[in-house]
């Protein structure tokens, strides 16, 4: 029970960072005590891999940071293609002001550097331009604020950025001589992930088997890796999730449920995997082995720098140790906090709901811990020199000073500017009331649900059936209630749906309104909407002309802005007992989640 329980946390962010922080003092005492000849000949171990003609040289070291790494890389491209896709960085106003600061967060600590080492050695300052973003989100989790959803969206779309630059970066200014054939053979290789996303090939392995071809290819071409896992991670396409293909999914496990057999098991197997993108199944099967054996094992590889004889004092005195400390502690924090002010106050967007500017600062200030991406760029750049060791005694330094500096920001903003958090709101707001809410239930039951839909959503309540099974379960024990959240950049007629809904409502129809938009989802053109009121027998004269009422629609406005004071940003979003629920929205889990609050009476009839 123990041994799972310390996996479990390692397995969360926080956990993460600690499992970093405790390799990475494993590699400094191991470097530095009389074993410290071992670890100079585990890394120099030779390993050699022939695939035909073709050879691969390289010592162990050189396998974790040119192979291993190669997964890194690929598993933040296809992050970058999920945040591009269907996530933060899919709208303008959300991704412009992240751009312009990750943008800056790359531009000013180069420059720093520059300005204090250049003159000594002016190419190590791709050491200073890259963040880790695991290691930032693990310390933001241990000494950001208690609720940091939104703070944690903005700091992992703006190291999305860093990080996408950086790669770059290292991909062109520290590539060795270019080799044309083997680079021709991976630029085809790109090719044809990106043919395989086109003709919507939903298996893994044929994006598997090209991407070992592309790492060979870079490999033999001269190029640093890094960069092809960046491209492949972004060609390998993120969709969301449709309806359609969890249904068959669902009759697929039905027919299992039937006839339990072996070759039914299969199909199930694969109706449930084409239900979900390629993208989203690599990065859930690589992510946890990247985290928790990639990258610590990149740390005890690089990190262990000998300090003796020396070498620590000449490391403090040296100008490129204060260059590295400098760029990524002062340099990230000003580049990252102007871009920032800048990007809000010339209109390209704003901050995200509940966080304010000692938050955004906070989290510059943690960006500051470069460690990963600044490692791999001292291998490249220094190649054990003196110099090397310098930069790697910097990135440590700045890593510890980033952490303090980002935990006295947040300290401050909370204690001085109230900033106790950087999240949605989580409470509903306003309360339900009972003469004006669309309800389901007793008045007097023990539990309230709320639930903001979207007519056009697939997976809001009447489409998933999730209520019925909550009515089921709990019987008059349970009211529940909609208020409309129309996503009109992503549905078009959700809009005029809610409205409709509400004409409906004032012939005493609601119910069925609502039944039969979500029976005809796909269909919700007003001509469509006069279709289905006709077939309720409602007085179309009247509906047509309640469709243009202004005060219809101030009643749906009023529910969005409900949505956004209450920290609903999409639907489906439930709020039991007047508190938002976070997480699965499944029956089973919100039976769970409102039996737990038979258990708290505080947290009962909030609504």
């Amino acid at each position: 029970m123990a041994a799972r329980a310390l996996a479990e946390r390692l397995r969360t962010e926080s956990g993460a960072a600690l499992l970093l922080v405790g390799v990475t003092l494993l590699a400094l005492v191991w470097a530095n005590s009389p074993l410290s000849g071992w670890y100079e000949h585990l890394w120099e171990l030779p390993i050699h891999v022939d695939v035909g003609d073709l050879r691969f040289d390289m010592d162990l070291h050189h396998w974790v940071n040119d192979g291993l790494m190669v997964l890194f890389f690929f598993v933040v491209g296809l992050e970058v293609r999920q945040e591009l896709a269907i996530g933060s960085l899919r709208q303008r106003s959300s991704r412009l002001v992240p751009l312009v600061a990750g943008t800056l967060g790359v531009i000013v600590p180069a420059l720093v550097f520059l300005a204090v080492a250049g003159h000594a050695d002016p190419h190590g300052w791709g050491v200073v331009v890259g963040t880790d973003t695991a290691f930032l989100l693990g310390v933001l989790a241990l000494v950001g604020p208690a609720m940091s959803s939104q703070l944690r969206v903005f700091l992992l779309t703006l190291s999305v950025v860093d990080d996408f630059l950086a790669v770059g970066i290292i991909g062109v200014v520290y590539s060795e001589e270019v080799r044309l054939a083997p680079l021709l053979v991976a630029v085809a290789a790109l090719a044809v992930l990106w043919l395989l996303g086109r003709m919507r090939e939903w298996r893994s392995s044929p994006y598997v088997l090209v991407v070992v071809v592309l790492w060979g290819a870079t490999v033999q071409a001269g190029v640093h890796p890094s960069i092809a896992g960046m491209l492949a991670g972004l060609l390998v396409p993120a969709v969301a999730t449709r309806r359609d293909d969890v249904l068959q999914a669902k009759s697929l496990f039905r027919d299992y449920w039937q006839s339990p057999s072996a070759s039914v098991a299969r199909n199930a197997r694969v109706g449930l995997a084409r239900s979900i993108s390629v993208n989203h199944r690599l990065h859930d099967v690589l992510r946890g082995p990247v985290s928790l054996v990639v990258v610590p094992l990149f740390a005890l590889a690089n990190a262990g720098i000998d300090l003796r004889g020396g070498a620590l004092g000449a490391a403090l005195g040296s100008v490129i140790t204060w260059g590295v400390v400098a760029g990524l502690v002062v340099g990230k924090l000003v580049g990252i906090g102007l871009g920032t002010w800048g990007a809000v106050r010339a209109g390209l967007g704003r901050l995200p709901d509940g966080v304010g500017p000692g938050s955004v600062l906070g989290g510059a200030a943690l960006s500051g811990i470069g460690f990963t991406v600044s490692l791999l760029v001292v291998d490249l750049a220094f190649d054990g020199t003196p110099a090397g060791q310098a930069a790697t005694v910097g990135i440590l330094i700045a890593m510890v000073l980033s952490t303090l500096l980002g935990w006295t920001i947040f300290t401050v903003a909370r204690v001085r500017y109230g900033e106790a958090s950087a999240d949605l709101p989580v409470t509903l707001s306003p309360a339900v009331d009972p003469d004006r809410d669309h309800a389901k239930g007793d008045v007097d039951a023990a539990h309230t649900v709320v639930e903001y839909l979207d007519f056009e959503c697939p997976f809001c309540a009447r489409a998933t059936g999730m209520g019925a099974e909550l009515r089921e379960h709990f019987g008059d024990r349970v009211r529940y209630v909609v208020r409309h959240l129309p996503l009109r950049d992503v549905h078009p007629h959700a809009y005029l749906a809610a409205v409709a809904a509400e004409a409906a409502h004032r012939q005493g129809r609601f119910w069925e309104m609502h039944d039969a938009l979500f029976a005809h989802q796909s269909r919700l053109e007003p001509d469509d909407l006069r279709g289905y009121a006709a077939t309720l027998d409602l007085d179309l004269e009247r509906f047509d002309a309640d469709l243009t009422d202004e005060a219809l629609h101030a009643r749906v406005r009023a529910d969005e802005a409900s949505a956004a004071a209450s920290g609903a940003r999409g639907t489906p979003t439930f709020f039991l007992d007047g508190v938002r629920h976070r997480g699965p929205h499944d029956a089973r889990t919100l039976i769970a989640a409102l039996e737990a609050n038979e258990d708290d009476p505080a947290l009962r009839r909030r609504s």
